[in-house]
């Protein structure tokens, strides 16, 4: 499997560009690192859209779903610094998803990121996974190196903004991941979700996202 792990953390959002830099200074400076540090997470990467919406997005590995709910996840979130607040009441369209990976095909990470949000059909979870499953060979895809399936947990997938509350229709969405090694290769895998019968009703959004830079636990000052 290449990603080393079970669960993952989608978070997606615009800033306005009066605080554009304050806000990269923040997440390049204190967040990426303080997630990583967390027990039960294993790395996380930055991207930037090339093609989509929100412009900013991060994905954070972890070693198990259940550590996206744990006591030491659940204690970061309640003991954010004034940095993070500040920052945090700044983002605006924002997207979290608390995911399961339930499909993951290929080995390694590319420097770029195709992503094909889904809202799954109620009842029909099991037949998109193996409709979708069918799909995930990227050996055949020329600069296709990795592709994943997420699976939001509607309970856990809340915004950290104000709206937090307000009820999401989206909460329960699927995202596929394509890890592709330039922008030219993304759109041949998007298609075969985009062009397909069985996908097209369900799309909602999709986006073609390059990477920023990532860490991993291992990249961490000894402590």
């Amino acid at each position: 499997m290449p990603i080393a792990a079970q669960g993952m953390l989608l978070t997606s959002m615009d800033v306005d560009p009066l605080h554009e830099a304050e806000f990269n200074r923040w997440y390049d400076r204190e967040h990426i690192e303080e997630r990583v540090a967390i027990d039960g997470f294993l790395e996380a990467r930055r991207y930037v859209a090339h093609e989509g919406k929100p412009k900013y997005l991060s994905l954070y590995s972890t070693e198990t779903f259940d550590v996206l709910d744990s006591p030491a996840y659940r204690k970061a979130l309640a003991s954010q610094t004034e940095w993070s607040k500040a920052n945090i009441a700044r983002f605006e369209n924002m997207i979290r998803g608390v995911a399961r990976i339930t499909l993951s095909r290929g080995t390694g990470r590319g420097a770029v990121l195709g992503i094909i949000r889904l809202r799954p059909p109620g009842g029909g979870a099991d037949k998109l996974r193996d409709a979708t499953r069918e799909q995930f060979d990227p050996s055949k895809l020329d600069g296709v190196i990795s592709m994943h399936l997420l699976e939001n947990d509607p309970a856990l997938s809340k915004p950290l903004t104000s709206d937090a509350a307000k009820a999401d229709p989206g909460a329960g969405d699927w995202f596929v991941l394509i890890d592709a090694t330039d922008v030219g290769a993304v759109p041949a895998a998007a298609a075969r979700f985009a062009g397909n019968a069985a996908f097209k009703p369900l799309i909602v959004t999709s986006g073609i996202y390059r990477l920023l830079w990532d860490l991993a636990k291992s990249d961490l000052p000894r402590r």
